[in-house]
């Protein structure tokens, strides 16, 4: 083989997948119970459920440094450490090393990634909204951004299917911010939030405190042999019980089920391949991580589902004589329009009551407000446009309050057996709006270690995603003076806070009416290449204020579906 010749696959796969993530898997899932024949591609190490999830069991005292990271390991993971959390030592081991998988900044973009089979499906937050029938009109209303091509109605039994199959847990509440969806019955308050949601409904009209909607599985029902969550809140370590989902635990096995799935890990797709002649994708190519040798995969149709920036950085790769701006780019789109929830807004109280009640397990979940502003009448305001929900809990403080606040000996020990205060806080996540300005771009200065272009960011934050943080601390401090909370600590991390650190990361390759200002069209298909579906947050129109992995596996779900039984019409139509 010559040096940077890869070598060609003889087996033709009816699909490719790039990607395992939350959208990946699903993809997988769906292609191969249509009975397609398909190769799913990982960049990173394989991870087998609950066999490589290696500190799922262990205690604080196991850690040899106490969850806190090593020096020697701070280093090497600078940008994931952005986040506060990820470089716990109970799973820093799923996020990327930054030394080796380097990128740049224009302006600061904090990138979080995980590199294994699985990706951040074994890390995300789990809370799971759909986005309401105003989010899929809110750019043609407004005229910031472009119209989606879908409406409420074309995804909604596609939300049906996912939620069914994967188990969310929470309320139907007939709000048309979070629509109801098949859900199971709720992980219940604890007194202070149950007491906080009574309150706010009895003294501020138009906002609702509902259970929060995660992933988890809860009641009788069964899941793919998946048990119910059992509420040890150490879930970013993966859980064995497969009580939230992810794809190691759900999708990935069935599509394993099918024996149709061919799965290759260490693998970096970095071209799809396009013929001038058929005018249309061929494959993909890709470069084996640990041996650095290049193959070249072919297959009818291909999903990409590798993530928001590392899809579009595989599209922009993809350049051909057709293409010379990356595959499927005329528009100028690709890689544009990058959007990221803002959070780090919101406030907390002490609540000076309950004290003689406490709570049994570690409940990973707590409360959700959905979006009351700019939704109609007196809830529309002139300062920004969209809105923003708040995602919150309450607990009582243990022996940890020490810190700063008592001295040693005899009588802190004995304090410090009992429970302290109880504290409430919440926490906006506000909708950031599609800028074409906001981009990511190819460093070819800057190569990695398979010789490929690294991603350099220029996004930020604007003068409508401030405003709103305002009114996200005012109107968090208002319902917590109507719950009758008196020590009160409002707070906005904005000067700390830069886009990426939401992991709601969305909008590169954006589904559009037209092919003049869009990548994608209804089904996400790359409007001029149609073989070729992009179905991770790439695809984003708008972002809405939702947690937006539901919304991500229901448009998989929907385009996956299309395209299997696309490709079965056609086959059967040449064999005919």
């Amino acid at each position: 083989m010559q040096e940077g010749k890869e070598k060609e696959q003889p087996v033709e796969y009816d699909a490719i997948v790039i990607g395992t993530g939350i959208s990946g898997g699903w993809a997988a899932k769906e292609l191969c119970e249509k009975g397609l024949k398909t190769l799913v591609l990982e960049r990173g190490r394989m991870v087998r459920h609950v066999v490589d999830y290696p500190t799922m069991h262990m205690e604080a005292w196991d850690f040899e440094h106490r969850g806190e990271t090593a020096a020697e390991d701070r280093k090497r993971q600078e940008k994931q450490a952005r986040t506060g959390y990820t470089t716990d030592e109970q799973w820093r081991h799923w996020f990327v090393d930054d030394i080796d998988h380097p990128y740049t900044e224009t302006k600061r973009f904090d990138w979080m990634r995980g590199y294994h089979v699985g990706g951040r499906s074994l890390t995300w937050g789990r809370h799971s909204y759909r986005l309401g029938p105003h989010d899929f009109e809110a750019n043609k209303k407004d005229g910031h951004g472009v119209d989606w091509p879908i409406r409420y109605q074309d995804l909604a039994p596609w939300y049906d299917k996912v939620e069914d199959y994967i188990g969310v847990c929470g309320n139907n509440i007939g709000s048309d911010q979070v629509p109801d969806g098949k859900l199971t019955e709720p992980m219940p308050f604890n007194c202070v939030e149950e007491d906080f949601a009574s309150r706010v409904h009895e003294n501020m009209e138009g906002r609702i405190v509902t259970h929060a909607r995660v992933a988890h599985i809860t009641g009788d029902k069964t899941y793919q042999g998946r048990a119910k969550c059992q509420y040890r809140d150490r879930c970013m370590r993966g859980c064995p019980f497969g009580g939230y989902f992810s794809s190691n635990a759900s999708t990935l096995p069935a599509a394993e089920r099918t024996g149709n799935m061919t799965l290759r890990p260490n693998s970096i797709a970095y071209e799809i391949v396009y013929d001038d002649t058929l005018k249309k994708a061929t494959g993909v190519r890709i470069i084996d991580t640990l041996t650095k040798e290049k193959f070249f995969y072919k297959a009818s149709i291909i999903f990409c589902c590798a993530s928001a920036i590392a899809s579009a950085a595989i599209l922009m790769q993809s350049r051909s004589d057709r293409f010379p701006n990356g595959l499927g780019n005329d528009s100028g789109e690709l890689g544009h329009n990058i959007m990221d929830h803002h959070l780090g807004a919101g406030a907390y109280a002490v609540v000076e009551e309950h004290e003689d009640k406490y709570y049994k397990g570690r409940k990973p979940a707590g409360f959700y407000i959905p979006r009351f502003r700019n939704v109609e009448g007196e809830t529309e305001l002139t300062d920004f446009i969209r809105g923003f929900g708040y995602q919150g809990s309450a607990s009582r403080s243990n022996w940890k309050r020490a810190i700063k606040e008592m001295s040693y000996g005899e009588d802190l020990k004995e304090e410090l057996m009992k429970p302290g205060p109880w504290v409430i806080g919440m926490g906006g996540f506000g909708e950031c709006l599609p800028y074409h300005e906001n981009k990511m771009s190819l460093n070819y200065d800057n190569l990695d270690d398979w010789g490929l272009p690294t991603v350099d960011f220029d996004v930020e934050y604007k003068e409508n995603e401030k405003k709103m943080r305002k009114d996200i601390v005012e109107q968090a401090v208002k319902m917590m003076k109507a719950a009758g909370y008196t020590k009160i600590m409002p707070y906005d991390n904005q000067e700390e806070f830069y886009p990426g650190l939401g992991i709601h990361e969305m909008g590169t390759a954006r589904m559009g009416r037209d092919p003049k200002t869009s990548v994608l069209g209804k089904y996400n298909q790359v409007h001029t290449v149609p073989n070729v579906y992009v179905t991770d947050g790439a695809c984003m129109t708008s972002s809405g204020c939702q947690n937006p992995s539901l919304t991500y596996m229901a448009i998989t779900a929907r385009a996956a579906n299309y395209a299997a039984e696309k490709l079965l019409r056609e086959n059967k139509s040449k064999a005919s």
